[in-house]
Formats: C-alpha cells, structure tokens, sequence
C-alpha cells in the first residue's frame, strides 16, 4: 500500500451559470428599476435625518409601541442615518450581483511584476470593465446613486453645525434666580434643610412656575447636588462660606471639563468626583479641582431659607455652568 501523498488535482472552473438578467433584458430593466429604487430610498434616509436635525425639537418625545416613551429628534435621526447606510449598499449589492459582469478569470501565477504589455492590457481592460459596468448604458442608476452619495456627503456638513455658534448665551443664563426653591429630581418636592443629614447628597433642580414645563435644554444647565457637611469641615473664605446654609452647599452638576454629570461623592475624603475623565473636586474648599483635567471648580450656587424654611437661591449662579469656551467670562 503506498504511503505517497498524492497531490490535490486542479478540479478547474466550474460551468459558468449565467444569470437571469443575462439572457433576459426585461428582467435587467425590473433589476435596474430595483437598484434605482434602494438608492433612492437611501436618499429619502439622508433627508429624513436632515429634517429631523433641523425641524424636531430637541425636547420633544413621542409614544413607540416596544420603546415607549422615545426622544423624537433622536428617533428620527437615527432612522434616517440607518436608512441612507443600509440602502446605498443594499443598492450596490443588488447592482453588483445582477447588473456588473460576471465572467470568470483565470490567470497563471507569473512573476510579481508584470510585463509592460500585461500592464497595457490591464489598463485596457479596466477602463472597458467600467464601460461594462452599466455606468453608461444604466443612466437611470447613475443618476439616483449620484442623488444616494450627493445628498450622504451632506450629512457630516450637516453636523457640523454643531461646532457653533459659541454657548456663551446658552450657558451663562440658567434657570436659577433669586428666591427659587430647590426641589428634588426626580419628584420636584421642595426641600427643607431638615431633610438632609451631614454626608447625605440630593440632585435638585429649580422649582417651576404652574404650567411651566422642563426642557431637555434647562435639565442639562440647571442640575444642582447638594452635599451636607459639618461646617467645621469647610475651608472657605467669608464670601463662599455665606453661599451656605447650616452646612448645606450647592455646585452646578455639570463638569467644568466636558459637561458630564458629577455623580459620585465620596463621604470620607469630601470629594465628587466626574465618572468620565475623573476630574476630582474638593467639596471643602469650593469643588477646587485636585485632579484630573478639568480647569475649573464646579460653579457655587448660593442658598438659604426662604419664610417656610425650604431651601432657595439666593442668587444665580455668578458664572457660566459647564465646560470651557471661547470668551467666556472668567
């Protein structure tokens, strides 16, 4: 019994199928209309995003079977950035596996480089591939794939425009004023000096007049934490120290880094801390940054007691909440 291994034959090509919009032309018409038909419907995905960016407010919210209560804008938007992604290339496999040629090729290994005759050819045969791609004789899936891309391209132009304008008005004005209650978020009860223990920490938000409604623009300004210390824990100057009440002090929930959430407080060093890029705060001496790349302290809201004893601003905040921006007020 022989224990030669024998080398693999070459099974070769197999028989050539041809496809159905080959031999029949009313079927590439059908195929042709089809592919025209995805990439328009990928242009009709970029304008639903265009539409959605500009038209939809940004607090708006609607009512999805299985989502439930979903954000509109943000809803929309990504429908239609899923839309315009998923038919262009939807269109261009249906073109390519339809539509473009279909012949095999064989080519003999050869050295790497190849002959200038060889790259003549080449040359040759890739300007008539494109010729017999359908780009030509196809001018109605040349021009709704031209609508597809032109109208995709203008998506990140789009966005941009959220680069600008500068924030400065946006971010220096806040719903805080002299004489407006904190109340809790979420629950919107407002909140007596009583109600907080030393080390106990509460997310507030400024209480809104009747038929007032909150939107997604002011709940990401006017987040306020309250911390309660001892105040004999405090290491502020006379200014800061007025700011408080009974121990009680309040910073502005948004980083002065990037505009995340400050969400942890830690007890036994007094520091909060932002999860994203753990900037860290020193709540004893005004949330003065110790660490990480912030450059600022969070903002100080200063509070008191209003004739009912619940807790109030006793001012707006004297600078801008948030990250830094060009020509901000220092």
């Amino acid at each position: 019994m022989s224990t030669e291994i024998e080398p693999i034959k070459d099974p070769g090509l197999p028989a050539h199928i041809h496809r159905r919009a080959d031999e029949d032309e009313k079927y590439a018409k059908r195929a042709e209309r089809q592919v025209a038909i995805l990439f328009m419907l990928s242009a009709f995905g970029t304008l639903l995003l265009i539409v959605s960016y500009i038209f939809i407010p940004g607090d708006k919210f609607i009512f999805v079977p299985i989502l439930g209560s979903t954000n509109a804008a943000q809803l929309f938007l990504g429908l239609g950035m899923a839309m315009a992604l998923f038919f262009i290339g939807a269109g261009a496999i249906h073109w390519a596996k339809n539509l473009m040629p279909d012949n095999e090729m064989v080519a003999e290994r050869h050295e790497f480089r190849s002959s200038d005759e060889d790259r003549e050819e080449f040359v040759k045969t890739v300007k008539a591939g494109a010729g017999a791609a359908g780009l030509g004789r196809r001018p109605l899936i040349k021009r709704t794939l031209g609508v597809a891309l032109g109208l995709s391209g203008l998506t990140p132009l789009l966005l941009l425009r959220d680069l600008g304008p500068l924030p400065k008005e946006d971010l220096q004005k806040t719903s805080w004023k002299a004489g407006t209650r904190l109340v809790t978020d979420p629950g919107n009860r407002p909140i007596l000096a009583s109600d907080l223990e030393v080390g106990a920490v509460a997310q507030t938000l400024p209480e809104l007049a009747a038929g007032e409604e909150r939107t997604l623009n002011d709940i990401g300004k006017d987040a306020v934490l309250l911390i309660r210390l001892r105040p004999e824990d405090f290491n502020l100057d006379a200014e800061r120290l007025s700011w408080t009440h009974e121990g009680i002090i309040a910073f502005s929930k948004i980083c002065s880094h990037m505009g995340c959430a400050v969400a942890l407080y830690e007890q036994q060093t007094k520091h909060l801390l932002c999860p994203c890029h753990q900037s860290t705060f020193d709540v004893t001496r005004a949330a003065k940054v110790i660490f990480g790349p912030a450059a600022r302290p969070l903002p100080q809201l200063a509070i008191t007691v209003d004739a009912d004893g619940y807790l109030v601003a006793k001012a707006p905040f004297s600078e801008p909440v948030g990250p830094s921006f060009w020509e901000r007020s220092s």
